[in-house]
């Protein structure tokens, strides 16, 4: 008997409509999964939320009361 394990599970699905991906087009299924995932990142939709950086308004701040300008 060989030691061999089967997997049943299907392979990775399309990452846009979740039909089986084609090795041409990894990680999607087609062309046009690839532009819409495409479109969603030069829209933003996959933008992270920066955090506001409070260096800058502190350092300035901080040469006002120095009597130094920026």
């Amino acid at each position: 008997m060989s030691s061999r394990i089967i997997r049943s599970d299907p392979p990775n699905p399309c990452v846009v409509c979740g039909k089986p991906r084609v090795e041409a087009f990894r990680p999607f299924c087609s062309r046009r999964c690839a532009d819409v995932d495409l479109h969603h990142w030069l829209s933003g939709a996959y933008a992270l939320p920066a955090l506001e950086d409070d260096s800058d308004a502190t350092t300035a701040e901080a040469e006002e009361h120095n009597g130094h300008k920026g």
